[in-house]
């Protein structure tokens, strides 16, 4: 079939290959311990479920306004309030299928063929297909380990043209769980007011951060700031609902305006019984993810001090997410277990799944060569396991 260029240059999601091959050899018989998909291994909070199933009970099972019921959007106003002290309307939100769905309406709503997006690396792997899949150009800004992969004013200013529309943002970050300073963040801000720009700030991860680190929203920066931001939030991360599908979009009325006009013809609405699940997630009580935050502190704690006792393995430590995001390169063309030899980090997650089956996601992906990362959604036991493999597969 002769499929459309956009579809046909697009490569398939490296999380979901990922996980698709490790679930491939569980099926075949193969105990595989998996660290790929970035989604909590909770279940939904009792709370959310019960409002799900009394949304079902009470009929709320036909089709919503396009961009969300009201119900939802003063739901997400109100959860700004009390978390960001942002005062917003419901004419600045519209809700959508997942977060992913947000971040690609506002793409295609904004970006005109070859428009450019600045997209700090490492970045989550969705971020340039979506912005070619829109008809922009991703133009990547590298921020190394060295620099704790926070992107330098000076690195932004220097891929920046007069092409550039827009520069996408994600803190805490997928893949490393890097939280950006305060600081950096404004100039960053300051820096698009300066130069007409735009930015979108991806908060998927902003309730997941652990003590001793900060973060806030973008649009708390300045007025000049909000002016030129646009948030993209959910439900997903923080409240354990990956499957309910709801994400949202916090901007200008008349960008809110744009993407319903485009949400009504594309998708309709997003589910309506995860939209009432969401109102008791925003606005029901909220030890569920202080709750679930500190299981994912331990977990943390636990990855990163069996991570320090391998030798030749270097990481940023994660302030927020659940990912260890980890240099392996110091290990390519040394023999692993059953005498492999590897130069590159996706060879290496290959060899590792086939030799220790331990399931990891290769930093290629996420603009980051020479570098794997691991989800710690996971229980102790699975990650004791899955560290001990690890480290006996460097050993070789």
């Amino acid at each position: 079939m002769d499929f459309s260029p956009a579809v046909a240059s697009l490569k398939p999601s490296a999380t979901i290959a990922a996980a698709t091959k490790a679930k491939e050899l569980k099926a075949s018989g193969v105990d595989v311990y998996e660290f790929t998909l970035g989604e909590p291994d909770f279940i939904t909070p009792e709370h959310i479920r019960e409002a799900a199933i009394e949304a079902m009970n009470s009929g709320k099972t036909h089709y919503t306004p396009a961009g969300g019921v009201i119900e939802l959007k003063q739901a997400i106003c109100e959860a700004a309030l009390r978390d960001y002290n942002l005062s917003i309307k419901p004419e600045n939100v519209i809700v959508s299928n997942g977060a992913k769905h947000s971040i690609h309406n506002v793409l295609t709503a904004m970006l005109h063929p070859g428009d450019e997006v600045l997209i700090p690396t490492p970045y989550w792997v969705s971020y340039s297909a979506l912005v070619e899949l829109a008809g922009g150009v991703p133009v990547l800004v590298t921020a190394s380990e060295e620099e704790g992969f926070c992107p330098s004013i000076e690195n932004i200013a220097a891929k920046t043209t007069d092409r550039t529309k827009m520069i996408m943002l994600n803190s805490p970050s997928n893949p490393t769980g890097v939280i950006y300073p305060l600081d950096l963040m404004r100039q960053i801000g300051e820096f698009a007011v300066e130069k007409n720009i735009y930015v979108l700030s991806d908060e998927i991860y902003d309730k997941l951060v652990y003590p001793g680190w900060e973060t806030k929203c973008m649009l708390t920066m300045g007025d000049e700031i909000a002016s030129r931001t646009i948030v993209i939030n959910g439900v997903s991360k923080a409240y354990a609902m990956t499957g309910w599908r709801i994400g949202w979009t916090i901007g200008d009325p008349e960008l809110i305006k744009a993407i319903n006009k485009l949400q009504s013809q594309q998708t309709s609405n997003p589910c309506s019984i995860s939209q009432y699940a969401s109102i008791a997630a925003l606005t029901g009580p909220q030890d569920c993810v202080s709750q679930m935050l500190g299981e994912f502190a331990k977990r943390r704690d636990y990855t990163l001090s069996r991570l320090r006792e391998i030798p030749e393995i270097s990481f940023v430590e994660p302030g927020g997410a659940f990912y260890a995001f980890f240099n392996v390169s110091k290990y390519f063309g040394k023999t692993l277990q059953g005498g492999v030899v590897v130069d590159n980090a996706t060879d290496f997650c290959t060899a590792l799944l086939e030799q220790a089956q331990v399931a990891l996601v290769t930093g290629d992906a996420f603009g980051a060569p020479g570098f794997v990362r691991l989800s710690f959604a996971t229980n102790i036991e699975t990650l004791t396991v899955g560290l001990d493999r690890l480290a006996r597969f460097l050993a070789g």
